[in-house]
Parts: C-alpha cells; structure tokens; sequence
C-alpha cells in the first residue's frame, strides 16, 4: 500500500502529474478534496480553510481581532460550533493526510505531505520543478490562460506557497533531500514523469 506526495513549483505540472499517474496506478488522488476534509473535520466552510491556505502570517487571525467585535465572533462560532485557525488547520491535515497514507495507494498533491509523511515507510516524495518561462508557457497552454495571466498566477500562486510552508514552520521545501524523485519539467515530458514517477512506485 504506497502513498506519493507530489510537491512542485507552480506552472510545473503537478496536478498534470497527479492525474495521470493515479489513473495509470489506479490510485485515488487528493488535492482540493482535502480542503473539503479539513472543512468538515473543523465543521467549518470550504472558503474557510481556503483563506487559512491563502493567509500568511496569521493575517486573517489579526483581521478577526481587530476588525471584528469578540461578541459577534462568539455568536458566529456558537451557530456553525466550528473554527479553525492556523494552528487547527495544520492538525487536522496532518491528520487526515496521514489517515489516507495508512490506507495506501494514492497520490497527493501539495499541502506539506512530504513533511507529514517523510517517515511514512512506504510514501515516496517528489519534486516538480522548472524554469519560470516554461510554467509559464505550461499554464498558457493547458489552462488557457493569457501571458499576462500566467505570469501573475505563477507569482501569486508562488507566494502562497511561501505562506502556506511557513505554517509548518518550513521553508527548505524545495531542497532536494527531502524527496526521493526530483523532475526538471523544462527537461523531460509529462510522459516521461509519469514513467519515471510510475517506477519509483513500483520500485
């Protein structure tokens, strides 16, 4: 029963990578559903863990404490008996993350998995990487996006994962020692990936 975490620099082809390799395996693949996961196991909205996602620095905590009145928030969290912060969210995805590894055979995308997993003794961790023109020109094609577009969704996508590993208390996340596979996207094809990836699976 095998897990794969699959880490990338944005524009590389993660998700891409992700697809075909847990159709190919058989195996289920976990990346938006997990914020549904986490949303549920804090019994709060999906927009919710989104911001948390998206957040850095605990700016969303700070904007509950001073922009919004302590009874008001008392009163919101009292009729949905949910919360969630940074703290919670990293908890309860740690938790689930490492639910669905104990269980076997999927893939999952981002989220701090090679952290959470790196003692796992059967997760096998790679890394997506590539030069910034060609996750450009990657998310113009496959996403049908706009120069322009791609450019800011590569750097904004950029620094929230910046933020997001910050809450782990990470920030060596793309050292190549914590991974047991590193692709230079700008060098093969996602048909090579996914051979390589395949491989390193089935050792």
């Amino acid at each position: 029963m095998t897990v794969l975490t699959i880490s990338r620099q944005f524009g590389a082809g993660g998700k891409t990578l992700g697809k075909t390799v847990s159709k190919r395996m058989g195996y289920t693949l976990a990346d938006e559903d997990l914020v549904q996961m986490v949303a549920e196991r804090a019994k709060v909205s999906n927009d919710w863990v989104k911001s948390i996602e998206k957040e850095a620095g605990g700016s969303l905590l700070r904007f509950m404490d001073y922009m919004i009145s302590k009874s008001y928030v008392d009163r919101v969290l009292a009729e949905t008996k949910g919360y969630i912060d940074e703290k919670i969210y990293v908890s309860a995805l740690s938790e689930i993350i490492s639910t669905m590894a104990d269980e076997g055979d999927c893939v999952i995308i981002g989220r701090g998995g090679q952290y959470i997993l790196r003692d796992h003794p059967r997760a096998f961790h790679i890394l997506l990487v590539g030069r910034r023109e060609d996750r450009v020109r990657f998310m113009m094609e496959n996403y049908n996006l706009a120069r322009k577009q791609a450019e800011t969704a590569i750097t904004v996508q950029g620094k929230r994962r910046r933020a997001l590993y910050k809450k782990f208390g990470k920030e060596d996340y793309d050292h190549p020692s914590l991974y047991d596979l590193v692709l230079n996207m700008s060098r093969i094809s996602m048909e090579k990936a996914t051979d390589l990836t395949c491989d390193l699976i089935r050792g």
